[in-house]
């Protein structure tokens, strides 16, 4: 804003609204209210199923999340984007985030027992091979590796389930499957494996 030009206030003020802003957002999405920026709107959402008025909330069984949607004139500059393809991705599949959901800490922690999630790309598990699963590798001792179940959601981008204890500080996460999109399983598992590692607290 300050290069390009249109803003004449200083460097620093802006950071420091641009935070403020950003605060206040959480704040009032935590409350429970909806944000719209004009650009895209973020509403709060609780999963799972109360089956009355008296259900008591389980943070387990109705974790909160924060929906995101694109508005109309976000979308509409789209029509104005050029794209310049450099290469091809790997597509054999990728895992882009651990989330221990009950700590709220990305790509950092994981607690035995609390739930998590893996989000990513071709992450989907299936197959009858019984090594298909998610797995908690140790860093410093792969053959150390667990298995873990149960697993509660299993998609082509998202894999939730409980973490479980490998007795080690340092950790990847480890997808086997032999799930392909085209509905035919391949021959063999193929692995997924983070690029980052977690520690178990």
């Amino acid at each position: 804003m300050k290069s390009r030009g249109g803003y004449t206030g200083s460097y620093q003020n802006l950071v420091e609204n641009i935070k403020l802003f950003y605060r206040e957002m959480a704040y009032q999405l935590c409350d429970g209210f909806s944000v719209n920026t004009g650009l895209y709107s973020i509403q709060p959402n609780i999963g799972g199923v109360f089956y009355s008025a008296n259900d008591v909330y389980n943070r387990k069984k109705n974790p909160v999340n924060f929906r995101f949607r694109v508005l109309s004139s976000l979308r509409s500059l789209a029509n104005n984007i050029s794209v310049e393809v450099d290469g091809i991705a790997d597509n054999s599949g990728w895992i882009d985030e651990f989330t221990d959901i009950e700590e709220n800490a990305v790509n950092s922690i994981f607690i035995e027992g609390n739930m998590f999630s893996v989000t990513g790309n071709k992450l989907k598990i299936a197959g009858n091979d019984p090594s298909c699963g998610l797995y908690f590798v140790p860093a410093d001792d792969p053959s150390k590796a667990v298995k873990a179940a149960p697993i509660e959601e299993n998609s082509n981008n998202k894999i939730i389930g409980k973490s479980v204890k490998t007795g080690l500080l340092r950790n990847r996460i480890e997808i086997r499957t032999q799930y392909t999109r085209g509905g035919k399983f391949l021959n063999s598992p193929r692995i997924i494996t983070s690029d980052f590692v977690i520690e178990q607290a």
